[in-house]
């Protein structure tokens, strides 16, 4: 199967691409070509490149009739977060062969009511990015509904794998945190550390979006999520981190107000947009249907990442 993946140098596409083409499949990376994948592998070599700037080619008005033109089975997008992309986009493959996989988030659920949160839950999206993202879940699948477009939307949680910083137990990207619970100092979490976080390996989504591309049938006009087999609240998060490290975590608990003072604006914004999701979702439907099975546990997944996090020195397990 001909399969073009757009962001295939990213996070989600560094392990895409060489699973796709170890299962046989021949893959054209989409790319602004500007940085190398995360990940090292043979098939690199045997992969067709295509450099393509999508901000200016859809300015142009030529990014979906380019990527089109590429006559894939299927198209992998993981660069889409404007709804007037994914139109541009639909309107060049409508009654075209491909398959188009959008990469939505697990943010197009707003807080939760019943947990696991299942895909059947309706729409509650809040922010910009959640809301923009929940836009185009509902435009996708409208086409799938009234124009058969063959569309599938995976959704996945907090990406984690070497080569980033993953959503720490403070809810937030400072690396500073897990230096803090290596060292066996003191952190600060907000109010009692029982909202939650949910975490998925960049391997595990490629894997999912391998088995959808392969699993067509069963996939078209269908949402799921993919995360991690279970969500971690904060608090345990920052013991286990902690305890895989061998140092017992020194916790203290404030009040939101309290916490946000003591935390960068940044900081503080991007915390408050994890707690108040507080993210716990259900794969019972892509373990169903598309047979996914995730290799890592949100904690085995982030213990990884700062391994990596500590071989870059960006982490300091000593003080």
């Amino acid at each position: 199967m001909r399969v073009a993946i757009i962001g295939g140098t990213g996070h989600i596409g560094s392990f895409l691409t060489p699973r796709l083409v170890d299962a046989g499949h021949a893959v054209v990376c989409i790319s602004r070509g500007l940085k190398e994948p995360y990940q090292k592998h043979p098939a690199w070599r045997s992969i067709e490149r295509v450099e393509m700037d999508r901000t200016a080619e859809e300015a142009a008005g030529r990014f979906g009739e380019n990527v089109a033109k590429l006559d894939a089975d299927a198209v992998v997008d993981l660069t889409c977060y404007q709804l007037e992309s994914a139109q541009q986009l639909v309107a060049a493959m409508r009654g075209r062969k491909g398959h188009l996989l959008h990469c939505g988030t697990i943010w197009v659920h707003g807080p939760s009511v019943e947990v696991p949160t299942t895909e059947a839950e309706p729409r509650t999206a809040f922010g910009d990015y959640g809301e923009r993202k929940a836009a185009i879940e509902a435009y996708l699948l409208r086409e799938a509904r009234e124009s058969a477009l063959p569309v599938t939307i995976l959704h996945p949680g907090h990406l984690v794998g070497p080569g980033w910083v993953p959503v720490n137990p403070a809810g937030n990207f400072n690396p500073e945190v897990f230096s803090m619970l290596l060292q066996g100092r003191e952190v600060n979490l907000p109010n009692i550390g029982m909202e939650t976080l949910h975490h998925v390996h960049a391997d595990d989504v490629a894997q999912c979006f391998q088995r959808a591309v392969e699993r067509r049938s069963l996939a078209i006009g269908e949402s799921f999520h993919v995360v991690s087999p279970a969500a971690v609240t904060l608090r345990g998060y920052a013991e286990r981190t902690g305890a895989l490290f061998g140092r017992p975590a020194q916790l203290r608990f404030l009040s939101w107000e309290e916490w946000r003072q003591g935390a960068t604006k940044k900081d503080a914004a991007v915390t408050w947009d994890h707690i108040a999701h507080s993210p716990n979702c259900s794969i019972a439907k892509a373990r169903t249907m598309l047979g996914y099975e995730p290799r890592y546990s949100s904690l085995e997944a982030v213990r990884e990442s700062v391994g990596w996090l500590i071989e870059q020195g960006v982490v300091h397990a000593e003080a």
